[in-house]
């Protein structure tokens, strides 16, 4: 979907000054050339009037006073792998790429940090990590692509999340450049710190609406010395989310805790070949990782807790092998949704653990009532559930129903007590409905926030909060 969006041409006067700051070879003002980094992994596309490569933290200062001076939209990106819009330049002005700011300037084992820029792909962070025993423990679906830049931006995490948290539990500092064009050091060295307001949290997950990130200083963890995969197969939703909450209230915090419900295993089953039980209504996918001298016992009081009446069976991963046995029938349910419903609507939605039965129920109920297929998978130990509406974008009346659906979705999910995104962010997508979730008071002081940050409004303006 291309969002409509005013792009005056730039000035010569302009593109001089967008020269100066950006330095040779790093400023696009061709349409031709500008049209690539004007969407994201939404369905939603603008032009730019110019890209400017980041080089350093002086250049992306200077470049955000100019902007400033000249009321012109800043919209930092990564690789556009975000899905709810927010990095799509929907009122035009200058994308910032970070994709060329990739260097990793510290790997520090004994004090377990990592100094980086924010165009350093995750996987490349691991790798580096890895070879001194540690890793990052954000660990999104698209680590493969993404940058940590964009992890900070939408606080994404993934399925470790369960156990050993999110960007905010494993950033320790940031460099990062105001709307102000001043830059400013947040956080700390160290894992203790209490001087100031913690503005590091802050700017996490604030989709360069306050800040824009330069430099982040993260929280390394050791690789643990053993891992044991286990998949549950269960009769119904209600056996497998009991299971979730007595796994999420014993001892033993899994490393993994992955949830199909029955229309996700479904779709799979007319994809690929499913070596689950018939009878198999819900499916957990079970990780546990820790010293080798005690993993098996962790194994052993993780089956234990997955044990209920609606249990069907439990197995166990010997070896590398049958561990990628286990993880196919989830792994193939990504390639099945693209094959089946290519233009998806796609939510991350979020409730307490202990009321996830009652929500994949609501959402079931909704299914039959608007008649939108709806399947449901994601982080059962977080109540991270991605629910993902299968409609014909080509339908104007399914298209109608599916987005009455969505806003029912979303009523549900708050009405449980959770929120309308674990890690997707808002962007566009999810920002007109934010004012159901946060109050009026709530909302000015964020306002607040945005106004002594970014007075002139000029850091990817529109997104996150209603207007």
């Amino acid at each position: 979907m291309n969002t409509r969006n005013p792009r005056p041409d730039v000035s010569p006067a302009l593109r001089a000054h967008l020269a100066a700051i950006a330095g040779p070879g790093r400023l696009l003002t061709d349409p031709a050339d500008c049209w690539p980094y004007g969407y994201d992994n939404s369905r939603r596309q603008a032009l730019p009037q110019a890209v400017v490569f980041a080089a350093d933290t002086g250049q992306v200062a200077a470049l955000v006073r100019l902007c400033a001076a000249q009321g012109l939209p800043l919209i930092a990106r990564g690789r556009g792998t975000g899905t709810t819009g927010a990095t799509v330049p929907d009122r035009g002005g200058v994308v910032l790429s970070f994709e060329r700011m990739n260097r990793i300037l510290r790997i520090a084992p004994g004090d377990r940090l990592a100094i980086c820029e924010p165009g350093v792909v995750n996987a490349d962070l691991q790798r580096a990590a890895g070879a001194a025993g540690l890793f990052w423990p954000p660990d999104p679906t698209s680590a493969a692509v993404c940058t940590i830049g964009g992890n900070l931006a939408y606080n994404s995490a993934g399925p470790r999340a369960v156990k050993y948290g999110t960007p905010r539990e494993n950033t320790l500092g940031l460099t990062a450049v105001t709307g102000l064009g001043e830059p400013i050091r947040t956080g700390v060295l160290t894992t203790k710190g209490v001087v100031g307001y913690d503005l590091t949290r802050l700017i996490i997950g604030s989709e360069g609406t306050l800040a824009l990130i330069t430099q982040a200083t993260l929280r390394l963890t050791p690789l643990p010395e053993a891992t044991r995969t286990l998949r549950a197969a269960y009769r119904d939703i209600q056996s497998a989310a009991a299971a979730v909450a007595t796994l999420m209230a014993q001892p033993v915090t899994p490393c993994a805790l992955e949830f199909m419900d029955a229309a996700a295993i479904a779709m799979v089953r007319g994809y690929a070949a499913v070596d689950v039980p018939a009878a198999t209504g819900a499916l957990l996918m079970i990780e546990v990782d820790g010293a080798r001298a005690g993993i098996e016992d962790a194994a052993a009081a993780l089956a234990a807790a997955a044990r209920n009446e609606g249990l069907l069976e439990v197995r166990h991963a010997r070896d590398a092998a049958e561990v990628q046995a286990l993880w196919r029938t989830r792994r193939a349910l990504s390639p099945a949704l693209r094959q089946v419903a290519p233009k998806k609507i796609n939510e991350d939605l979020v409730v307490p653990v202990s009321r996830l039965a009652e929500f994949i129920d609501g959402l079931a109920r909704l299914a039959r009532e608007t008649g939108i297929r709806i399947v449901n998978f994601g982080h059962a130990g977080n109540g991270n559930i991605h629910v993902n509406l299968l409609m014909n974008p080509d339908d104007p009346a399914e298209m109608a129903r599916a987005h009455a659906c969505l806003d029912a979705v979303f009523s549900l999910t708050l009405g449980l007590g959770g929120t309308l995104s674990g890690e997707h962010g808002v962007g566009l997508e999810k920002r007109d409905f934010v004012d159901r979730e946060l109050d009026a008071p709530t909302l000015a002081v964020m306002a607040a926030i945005k106004q002594a940050l970014d007075p002139a409004g000029i850091l990817n303006p529109g997104k996150a909060l209603p207007s």
